[in-house]
């Protein structure tokens, strides 16, 4: 097993969390990369909290995917129960305005990053996707799950919205209607309904995950590395022409960054209760002629 080397350093160099210019053992805070034969494995490490990232995190994993670049395939995966939780929601009951913006413009750079490699990405959903964590997986190219694992949103339930996928590519695997459902109403999809919709590629049993992400990957490896770029860099066509509509969409959350439904929302998902939301404009009478 040999680490995946971060660039301009020795392979065998990781990337510490939250500095992620400066390289240190196998095993990080964050994160993990690990390189088995040619295949990159790049595993979320913060189980306690869904392994949800914050603005540090998205950067680190930004460095481990630049760095993978030499190897064939690439894998991203989580830790404990969950593949990702999305963005860290405590960051938004006390919400701090620069480091907000930081997150969410580092998921956006984080999508990208995975769009742009030129090795194919495989998610492998060992757990829960939930919110940005299910962004992640709808930007990778391949998705293979776990029987146990979950897909959905959360955004509009905890004072926030899913504009990085979710609201817009989502609705190329699954179509309009579906996506607007997910969007909308924050359901939870087990891993076999996201299958037949056509939101992700594989679903196997837990124990069988890696041993089935590894074939698809030595499937892939097989393949010639130019006209694998070639052929994943012409099939970002509909992801690139929906950034005009991400970037638009993070514009509108940072702006509403302290509203009262974002922090009753955030709140109210700390506190596990339901929130009591006061954006519905009251009814006004109709006027007489």
């Amino acid at each position: 097993m040999c680490p995946v080397a971060a660039p301009g350093y020795p392979r065998g160099a990781t990337i510490r969390a939250n500095r992620p210019d400066i390289p240190v053992g196998l095993k990080m805070s964050d994160i993990t990369t690990e390189r088995k034969g040619e295949v990159a494995w790049i595993r979320l490490m913060r189980p306690e909290r869904m392994n949800a990232y914050d603005a540090a995190m998205a950067r680190s994993l930004i460095v481990a995917i630049e760095g993978a670049a030499d190897a064939g395939v690439i894998v991203l995966t989580g830790s404990g129960r969950a593949f990702c939780a999305g963005g860290y929601l405590a960051n938004l009951s006390k919400p701090d305005a620069g480091a907000l913006r930081s997150m969410f413009y580092g998921s956006l750079h984080l999508y990208e990053a995975i769009r742009n490699s030129p090795r194919p990405v495989i998610a492998a959903v060992n757990g829960v996707a939930a919110g940005g964590g299910n962004e992640l997986v709808v930007a990778c190219d391949l998705a293979i799950a776990a029987e146990s694992a979950t897909f959905g949103q959360t955004g509009v339930k905890v004072g926030s919205a899913p504009v990085l996928g979710g609201t817009n590519f989502l609705a190329m695997n699954i179509g309009e209607k579906r996506a607007k459902e997910v969007a909308f109403l924050c359901r939870r999809y087990p891993a076999k309904q996201a299958l037949e919709l056509g939101w992700i590629n594989a679903v196997v049993p837990d124990a069988q995950l890696e041993e089935e992400v590894t074939r698809w990957a030595d499937e892939l490896l097989r393949m010639s590395p130019r006209y694998l770029e070639i052929a994943k860099i012409s099939s970002n066509l509909w992801w690139n022409q929906c950034r005009d509509g991400y970037l638009s969409g993070l514009g509108m959350l940072v702006q509403a960054i302290g509203s009262a439904d974002m922090i009753e929302g955030a709140t109210a998902f700390m506190e596990k209760r339901q929130p009591r939301f006061e954006g519905r404009a009251k009814r006004i009478p109709p006027r007489e002629l």
